[in-house]
């Protein structure tokens, strides 16, 4: 038998494990080079990789929902006339026996903040106060529901496994436990939901994986770490309604729709340019507060398989209409599942918006590592104070969110009346460069 070994490819700077999301062949198929085999997601994206050559399905590097390592091996073909490594010899050459295999297709997803901060302390793991840290543990999938059971931060353990793998033992280790731990684990075990009575009633259970997993993890690692505290303000956007429609007839012009986010993506610049702690971050891995001076500005967005933020770089540096330009363009490739991985990532500020179903105001949740972060709401009619005169304003609500372990009230206060007042007199964007 001719064997040859696809290892899992270095898909984007800084990954060290992919989930397996989902197998598009299994063990018996015959496949051709380049047909799509498994979608892949890591950190930073989904994709799809194909095969590099034609051959035949001998085994598959994991279930659907496992986590991998970068450079294990993937999938296992029998290639044709003996351009692979015959079985026997297999065994006795190293690890890269076969070359990895080739990540290409279509980009699927990515979760909101990851890989924001990219540094040596954070490439490899990194010691700190209290003992051993890694921010990104190599584990398997039994490997981490055991530190579920016994309640051990994975990030906390010292590896001990080939590649820098956590395995049982460190994690028992850790635990302070010298054996299979099978009462604890008894103790730990998640009670499973009864199935309904009723006759006919039926239930859906879904594995937690995929997108879903990474917001999962992003979401709660983001209400738990940072100290959230979220500042609501009225703004009267009546003139910037009115400035809106005209831009809007003259992109038009140009093939281009103009929303409203152009114009705040403006405000938030030339508001962090006043106050720039607002687009710093925290390493967590070395302690250390990182001051950014680019202006790449997040924009969360909703799909079909969960909230993404496609990212404009140097948003300082464009104009209105290529803002708006570069704004539709993200939103297609978004709405597709065909953004890359570059534009996913950088960010160093974020904006929300629910549109029309934006509501009264919301409390968002931080993209970390950044610590700021503005939700947009319905523009309403309410009643205003113009000249000592009550009339009719469109109205919006603004709710933002800090990360008050580096941001103190009266700065985020502070930028959030800065970005009102650009918003409320939007003539004044014009000066911004």
């Amino acid at each position: 038998m001719s064997r040859f070994n696809f290892k899992l490819p270095d898909i984007g700077e800084g990954v060290m494990e992919g989930e397996i999301v989902k197998w598009l062949i299994a063990p018996g198929d015959a496949i051709a080079e380049d047909q799509p085999m498994v979608e892949v997601m890591t950190d930073k994206a989904t994709v799809t990789i194909t095969a590099p050559k034609t051959g035949k399905v001998l085994e598959l590097g994991g279930d659907e929902g496992a986590v991998i390592a970068v450079h294990s091996t993937l999938v296992v073909l029998d290639l044709p006339n003996g351009q692979g490594i015959d079985e026997g010899a297999a065994a006795a050459l190293p690890e890269d026996d076969g070359p990895a295999a080739t990540a290409v297709g279509d980009i699927k997803e990515t979760v909101p903040g990851a890989g924001l901060i990219q540094s040596s302390a954070a490439a490899a793991p990194s010691p700190v106060a209290g003992g051993f840290f890694s921010e990104k543990p190599l584990a398997t999938p039994a490997t981490r529901k055991l530190a579920r059971e016994l309640g051990v931060d994975l990030r906390t353990v010292e590896p001990t496994g080939p590649h820098g793998r956590v395995v049982k033992q460190d994690v028992r280790r850790a635990a302070g436990a010298s054996a299979a731990p099978a009462t604890a684990a008894a103790s730990h075990t998640p009670v499973a939901l009864p199935a309904p009575d009723e006759p006919g009633a039926v239930e859906v259970r879904t594995p937690l994986r995929g997108v879903r997993k990474r917001i999962f993890d992003a979401m709660a690692r983001s209400k738990h770490t940072a100290a959230h505290f979220t500042f609501v303000e009225e703004c009267d956007v009546t003139a910037l309604k009115s400035l809106r429609a005209k831009l809007k007839v003259a992109a038009a012009e140009q093939g281009v729709g103009f929303s409203y986010l152009p114009l705040f993506v403006k405000a938030v610049v030339a508001a962090l340019n006043k106050h720039p702690s607002l687009a710093s971050a925290y390493d967590e891995a070395t302690g250390e507060i990182v001051e950014r001076h680019v202006r790449n500005i997040g924009i969360a967005s909703a799909t079909d398989a969960g909230l993404m933020v496609p990212v404009i770089k140097n948003a300082d540096r464009l104009s209105l209409i290529d803002l708006a330009r570069e704004i539709e363009r993200l939103g297609e490739a978004t709405k597709t599942g065909r953004v890359s991985p570059s534009d996913l990532q950088g960010s160093v500020f974020t904006i929300t918006s629910l549109g029309k179903q934006g509501g009264h105001f919301a409390t968002p949740i931080l993209n970390m590592p950044e610590v700021g972060i503005l939700g947009i709401h319905r523009i309403k009619q309410k009643p205003v104070v113009r000249d000592g005169e009550i009339v009719v304003g469109d109205v919006m609500l603004l709710s933002l969110s800090f990360d008050h372990r580096i941001i103190d009230g009266h700065i985020g206060a502070a930028f959030a009346y800065e970005i009102i007042r650009y918003l409320e007199a939007p003539e004044l964007l014009l000066l911004e460069a």
